[in-house]
């Protein structure tokens, strides 16, 4: 921050002397340079007509000091520029000067240099210069010092001044700055000008955000002040507070003014109805309208159209048309706007008889209904999807009224809306026609119609086509093409889109940044993701709590659960708070990612913080509790969910079913289901299946066939996870001519096998020694294009060692170690006895070898049938190899029967 009060530090002992020197605390002497003497010499430099050659070089010299500061930054060499032109400083040139700069920068530099240069203090209307410079560019950070310096002067702001700065900030919508402004000059105890609240406080009230407690601050300081609030001020707060649903801070505002003795005029009344109708509050809104009676006043045009857009948007119809009738038997000439608002009143309550015979009633006294009725009535049949009438309804307002830009956008985004994308096409061609030609909502109802249409090219050629000269694309344009272009893994393309925007100077905001980011992410390019978020700070946007959200979702997705994490605290050091989908994209990602007993902790700290937890919340967390075996504490949940009045849906039951199935707690699980389909919940073949395969688990195959037969009964199709648990729970069961038969079922209803199915089924047929069957479902596997996994392949190996196939067992063996498999013990041992059985000693011997080199136990059977295979071959060295191993064999394993012994007699 710039300090300009330091500057006098220098001069002090010197000025100690000099006439006319004041003293403030004895600590900041400051000579006096009166306003008047400055508007003195001011006036000199005003061109009257008098002292023409004067005024002439007074000009020069200022045009020369503007041309200097203006050249390059400040340094040296422009002091010795400014001191070269041999000016007498005075103080009416400096505010010539800065009522000439554009830039704050410059002009606090020649401030201070100006100051230094005469070693005289800035007069007031010199500051008052400074500020309004500031006003002009809205840069108002050197503002305190500049108060500051001011308040140790003994002068303030102008009026005029102080009302331009809170006008240039309100101008530009920086209303937050203009505020702080305010405050800022009651922090030095000045006094703001009257006029400048007003004018922020109507701003405010005029303003989307949720501002109420800053006009009540300002009115506060008013009072505080002195200042006689006027009942057009306690009209603009009310309708700001009633806009934010307020409504009690509304009426006591009410209740004061009346206090003050302020009567109420038919505007507040009218901002009354018209607000708090839009509130909800029809019963306070028919209040005000009697009143307003019973004080005398007479109600207007306006009052009635606000009373019948309340009663209708309430869907009091009955009430709307008894005003509209009161209205129209108090006047000759009909009332266009209350037409219009009861036109759409009907419109939106579906009753278009109704309203056409309003218009033709209109048109019989004299009043040829406009352009805004015909468009209230397509505007209804819009969101009613009736096209062909709305095409029949624009069709007949040509008689009565020309189409506008609006009728012509309404019926595109109708079309459009209906897939009748080439009629909507036809009607833009109309409208040029017409000699109208598309607006940016033109374009962007096109756009974004069209992107979710998934036609984009279409929707390109339409952004393609702006004659930027009548019609420049906004940000909603951009945003449209960019989203669409992404959700279609168009995402270089979407960049590009991104790129132009830049190009255009239009500047991106939170939500294109989540778009693109999200694109990115969804398509597997995480990279160019974290490379948008470091562009979108470099661009100097601010990240809003959904794109952190978001960001943070795309990180767990990606499988990046430590940066998933960073991203939740970053929200926090941003200044936001965790909100419900925050903490449930922490929790679901952690799920994800392996640390589901991290949800309790996670869960009961969202509640303490005081987030409102939905039903997506509480799915998320019960599945977490699931998932990490707390299955009470998922229960729990349900029913507290059930309490708080969200109820369960069908993702809540299918956690909590699979999570009791999962524990054998089968038969609460299927109270569970019961409990889901008495509520009307439509299960889903997920929740079937778990089912199924806990039964099928503890051998209640019955059981599991009727809920297969139930699922299909409703309509449902058993996925191939439904068949596997049905496959899995008949081969543990060793029925397996059912599990064949099954496997049939499943090829008929076009089910397709997954490398699990067939694992299963070889499994089951090696058990009950049917290896050659085995093998003809491992080489139908392999035709399926299914590459059998280290588990399918050792089941096969041993299979087809064990039943004497030695030859395939052998090539399997050999093509699983060339694809990188690990054969694992039972592997090596079938092998072994497989080769000892087939009279191939030595091959076995050498696996034998190879065995024991990896470190993995072989069985004492394996080493009889080698050692007696060896012995027949005369191979009595390495049968006396194997003899050492199997002693060695039977030794550990009578240790470890005598050590379980001991321990067993121990306890």
């Amino acid at each position: 921050m710039i300090n300009l009060v330091g500057h006098t530090k220098a001069r002090k002992m010197r000025m100690l002397l000099r006439p006319g020197t004041i003293f403030r605390n004895d600590t900041k002497p400051h000579r006096v340079v009166s306003s008047s003497l400055c508007k003195k010499n001011l006036s000199s430099f005003s061109d009257n007509g008098e002292n023409r050659e004067g005024n002439n070089n007074n000009r020069q010299v200022i045009n020369s000091i503007c041309k200097v500061l203006e050249s390059g930054p400040w340094g040296p060499s422009s002091e010795t520029a400014l001191s070269s032109l041999n000016v007498s400083p005075q103080p009416e040139l400096i505010i010539s000067v800065l009522r000439r700069l554009k830039d704050v920068n410059v002009a606090i530099d020649y401030f201070k240099w100006f100051e230094r240069r005469t070693e005289l203090p800035h007069c007031p209307e010199s500051y008052n210069s400074l500020l309004s410079l500031m006003s002009r560019c809205g840069k108002f950070e050197p503002l305190e010092q500049i108060l500051g310096e001011m308040s140790v002067a003994g002068f303030g702001p102008s009026v005029t001044t102080c009302i331009e700065m809170v006008t240039s900030c309100v101008k530009a919508n920086k209303l937050k700055q203009g505020f702080d402004v305010l405050q800022m000059m009651r922090k030095f105890k000045f006094r703001p000008a009257f006029s400048a609240y007003t004018t922020l406080i109507g701003a405010l009230s005029s303003s989307s955000s949720n501002d109420s407690d800053k006009m009540l601050t300002l009115f506060q300081q008013m009072q505080e002040l002195g200042y006689e609030p006027t009942v057009h001020l306690f009209t603009t707060l009310i309708r700001g507070f009633a806009r934010e649903g307020r409504v009690d801070s509304a009426l006591s505002l009410l209740d004061e003014m009346k206090s003050s003795s302020l009567d109420a005029d038919i505007v507040l009344y009218n901002v009354c109805i018209d607000c708090f109708g839009k509130a909800g509050k029809v019963d306070m809104a028919w209040k005000f309208f009697h009143e307003m009676e019973a004080n005398g006043l007479r109600p207007d045009e306006v009052t009635y159209t606000s009373m019948i857009g309340v009663l209708c948007k309430a869907n009091r119809l009955e009430e709307a048309v008894e005003i509209f009738e009161g209205l129209e038997k108090s006047r000759r000439v009909p009332c266009t706007y209350a037409y219009n608002t009861m036109i759409m009143g009907y419109g939106s309550a579906g009753k278009f008889e109704e309203a056409y015979s309003l218009l033709e009633r209109q048109r019989s006294k004299g009043s040829i209904p406009s352009v805004i009725a015909y468009n209230c009535i397509l505007t209804s049949l819009r969101r009613m999807g009736r096209v062909d009438e709305a095409l029949r309804v624009f069709e007949e307002m040509k008689k009565d009224a020309p189409p506008n830009l609006s009728t012509y956008n309404i019926l595109i985004d109708m079309l459009c809306r209906a897939g009748k994308l080439d009629s909507a096409f036809s009607m833009r061609d109309s409208m040029e026609k017409a000699g109208l030609f598309p607006n940016v909502r033109t374009v962007n109802i096109m756009v974004d119609r069209l992107c979710k249409a998934n036609k984009l090219d279409e929707a390109c050629g339409v952004f393609e086509e702006m004659d930027c000269k009548l019609c420049t694309p906004d940000e909603i344009t951009f945003c449209s093409l960019i989203d669409g272009l992404g959700k279609v893994g168009r995402v270089d393309d979407a960049y590009r889109i991104y790129e132009k925007m830049l190009d255009a100077e239009c500047r991106p905001n939170s939500v294109v940044y989540t778009s693109l980011i999200k694109s990115f992410f969804n398509h597997g390019r995480k990279e160019d993701g974290h490379k948008i978020y470091k562009e979108m700070m470099s661009q100097r946007c601010s990240p809003d709590l959904q794109f952190l959200n978001t960001y943070m979702d795309c990180m767990f997705k990606a499988g990046e659960a430590d940066k998933g994490r960073a991203m939740f605290e970053e929200i926090k050091a941003r200044g936001f708070v965790p909100d419900a989908r925050s903490y449930s994209i922490l929790i679901h990602g952690l799920i994800k990612a392996g640390f589901a007993n991290e949800t309790h902790e996670l869960f009961y700290l969202m509640k303490e913080r005081g987030c409102v937890l939905d039903t997506r919340a509480y799915n998320i967390v019960i599945d977490g509790f699931c998932k990490c075996g707390k299955v009470n504490k998922a229960y729990q949940l349900l029913e507290e969910m059930k309490v708080k009045g969200f109820e369960p849906t069908v993702v809540t039951y299918g956690s909590v079913i699979d999570g009791l199935a999962k524990i054998d707690r089968l038969d609460e699980a299927y109270m569970l289901f019961e409990e889901a389909k008495s509520k009307g919940i439509e299960l889903n073949v997920v929740i079937y299946s778990s089912l199924i395969d806990g039964f099928g688990k503890v051998g209640r195959i019955d059981e599991a066939y009727l809920i297969l037969e139930e699922l299909m009964q409703r309509g449902l199709t058993p996925n191939v996870y439904t068949w596997n648990s049905l496959l899995d729970a008949l081969v543990k069961a060793e029925e397996i001519n059912e599990a064949l038969a099954c496997f049939q079922s499943l090829k008929e209803m076009k089910c397709a096998p997954n490398q699990v199915t067939y694992g299963i089924l070889i499994n089951g047929l090696c058990k009950v020694r049917k290896f050659n069957k085995a093998f003809v479902f491992w080489q139908e596997m392999q035709k399926q294009g299914m590459k059998p996994n280290a588990v399918s392949y050792t089941t096969m190996i041993s299979g087809l060692a064990r039943a004497g196939n030695i030859a395939e067992a052998g090539s399997l063996f050999e093509r699983f170690k060339g694809n990188g498999g690990v054969p694992d013990s039972a592997c090596y041992n079938a092998m072994i006895e497989g080769l000892s059985s087939g009279n191939r000693a030595v091959e076995a011997y050498a696996l034998f070898e190879e065995t024991r080199r990896r470190g993995l136990s072989i069985h004492s059977k394996t080493c009889v049938v080698l050692l007696d295979a060896l012995h027949k071959s005369d191979c009595l060295e390495q049968a006396a190899v194997v003899g050492a191993v199997l002693r060695e064999t039977g030794k550990a394993k009578h240790a470890a029967r005598i050590t379980g012994g001991a321990s067993s007699l121990c306890s």
